[in-house]
């Protein structure tokens, strides 16, 4: 085949935006990857793509799906088309989310001590208590260095007219920056020549800044402190990242039998003896941390972790609690949050978002399902929620009895048309929605980027769903240096 047809009947965007074209000429930030691909036979990008998918799998590169016929553990799907960012673009996202953060830090540390935003009535009071992850046990407790959100993984969208909004806020135990990782890695195995002529920024140094990070919050402030990740093991959906940072950090991955609380102190179980732990990097929900405080039952934490924690003779990266502020429905007071706290105008929107627990809002939603969708307030991976336009009238029905038993627990958004990025599919280029994950760390000296993130694509034709668990795959996210 041609070279150049690879680009043969790529459809021109009318209801979206296109990272690569505008109308049928290529964006600026493109044009060297656009004349690269036109002179590489549409043979050798397959093999190409072959290439990377092998690389997948020799290295195990999986994630977990808990249904199907075909098994648990599957290859992450990769597209090998990588998506570019402009530098102005990044320092616009890259302030938004700083931003977003330091007002999302200010939220925990007051709504779990003196509540001001509450009395102020900003965020209402019932909207805190009614959620399932606000954590009474965390009132009054002092974190390190006033810290909630080590770790945060943001969900940046593109609606048609190429506008940035935040679609979530991911503060718990985010996930993906491995496999922003590792496709990095392969883009530098299967185009080892594309990274340098573009001048991308790195991604590569994230195991090297969270370490600084997690060192800095060691309670006993000695050079080598001990810091381990705690996993819930290798069933859960992203071990391959609980044991690639581990292994990138040079950290211990722990599960919950392996730690033991013997004074107020956390100690690894090792061959030789009982070793201190100074921090956590916990993956593990917080109703499982600690079966003396939370979930009973539970095998996967440390019993006496919150004594420890209390006490100040152990870190926990994230502080637990976080769940409260990345609530769907908590999300909606953000751009209040950043006016209440820093007397500043969001630099990122949030996408226009209803309340279903408001009788009038969700009239309004319920009158426009066809433009709508629903998500459950506290689910993730892309379950639990109903696109309008893409349901049948009974499932809208059955979705609608849904909400009315518990509307506290749903929220509702206008589908947004995501921006689109050019795809290797079937032997040419082809356009696929996406969305961005950018990975945050807030340490001791501030808040660090490293610059671009995880590129899901929804790669199912049509598709507005770009989770793993749901049929997505990703891509290599570039910055372009200028």
């Amino acid at each position: 085949m041609d070279a150049s047809e690879i680009f043969n009947n790529y459809p021109e965007s009318k209801d979206f935006y296109d990272e690569m074209y505008s109308g049928k000429a290529i964006r600026p930030p493109y044009q060297k990857l656009h004349n690269f691909l036109k002179n590489y036979p549409a043979e050798e990008l397959s093999k190409k793509e072959e290439m990377a998918r092998r690389l997948f799998m020799s290295q195990g590169v999986t994630f977990t799906v808990y249904s199907g016929e075909e098994g648990i553990e599957k290859i992450f799907p990769f597209d090998i088309i990588p998506r570019i960012i402009t530098a102005a673009e990044w320092a616009y996202i890259e302030s938004g989310i700083k931003q977003r953060l330091k007002a999302l830090n200010h939220f925990l540390n007051d709504v779990y001590s003196n509540q001001f935003i509450l009395k102020d009535k900003i965020v209402p009071i019932d909207m805190i208590y009614s959620c399932e992850h606000y954590l009474r046990e965390m009132h009054n407790l002092k974190v390190p260095h006033d810290i909630f959100v080590h770790i945060s993984g943001i969900d940046i969208i593109r609606d048609a007219d190429g506008t940035f909004y935040v679609l979530e806020d991911n503060l718990r135990t985010p996930s993906g920056v491995s496999y922003m990782l590792e496709n990095r890695e392969i883009t530098k195995r299967i185009f080892p020549d594309l990274l340098p002529q573009n001048a991308v920024r790195t991604v590569t140094n994230y195991p090297q800044l969270l370490y600084k990070n997690l060192a800095a919050l060691s309670p006993r402030h000695n050079s080598n402190p001990n810091i381990v990740m705690l996993t819930p093991g290798i069933y859960n959906s992203a071990y391959f990242e609980h044991s690639t940072l581990a292994r990138l950090m040079g950290i211990e991955l722990v599960e919950g039998r392996d730690l033991v609380v013997e004074n107020h102190r956390v100690f690894m179980k090792t061959t030789e003896g009982l070793q201190r732990v100074d921090v956590i990097y916990r993956r593990v929900d917080d109703e499982y941390l600690d079966p003396l405080v939370f979930h009973a039952g539970s095998m996967l934490g440390v019993a006496g972790l919150m004594s420890a924690y209390r006490k100040g003779h152990v870190a926990i990266v994230n502080a637990p609690g976080n769940g409260v502020a990345d609530d769907k429905a908590i999300y909606i007071y953000v751009p209040d949050m950043i006016k209440y706290y820093l007397n500043e105008e969001p630099i990122l929107k949030n996408v226009p978002t209803y309340k279903m627990d408001d009788v009038s809002e969700r009239k309004h939603v319920f009158d426009h399902m066809d433009k709508m969708v629903i998500k459950k307030t506290n689910a993730s991976g892309g379950y639990g929620m109903i696109i309008g336009n893409a349901a049948t009238d009974q499932e809208i029905e059955d979705y609608k009895k849904v909400v009315l038993e518990d509307p506290r627990s749903f929220i509702a958004q206008p589908i947004i048309s995501l921006s689109a990025a050019p795809c290797y599919i079937d032997g040419k280029l082809q356009p696929r929605r996406i969305d961005l994950r950018p990975f945050a760390l807030f340490g001791p000296s501030g808040i660090e980027i490293v610059p671009g993130g995880l590129t899901r694509v929804a790669l199912k034709e049509g598709s507005l769903v770009v989770n793993s668990s749901q049929g997505g795959g990703s891509k290599d996210t570039w910055v372009l240096n200028s």
